[in-house]
């Protein structure tokens, strides 16, 4: 029986950073894997490839579209994450 599991994940832009939510289906006891995220990411409309598998961080890879895509561990943190934030803006600098 499949179970539905909300991903939360913030969007990062140069100049702003925007939270938001998509849904996975799984089975029971499954897990999300990096290729779940990222299949629910484009199914939101995204295109991206993964940037940094240990803090799961995905960049836009459709061409004109520059932002980091961070996906959230637990559904509860809303907070600002300085330093997965200084990490986007050093991997977005060293990128472009």
């Amino acid at each position: 029986m499949k179970k539905e599991v909300t991903v939360y994940f913030k969007i990062i832009h140069r100049d702003k950073t925007t939270l938001l939510r998509g849904i996975l289906y799984l089975e029971e006891n499954q897990l999300p894997t990096l290729h779940d995220y990222q299949q629910c990411l484009e199914d939101c409309g995204h295109q991206v490839v993964l940037v940094d598998p240990e803090h799961i961080i995905f960049k836009a890879s459709k061409p004109g579209e520059e932002y980091l895509i961070h996906i959230q561990e637990e559904k509860t943190d809303s907070l600002r994450d300085v330093v997965v934030e200084q990490l986007a803006k050093n991997l977005m600098r060293t990128q472009y």
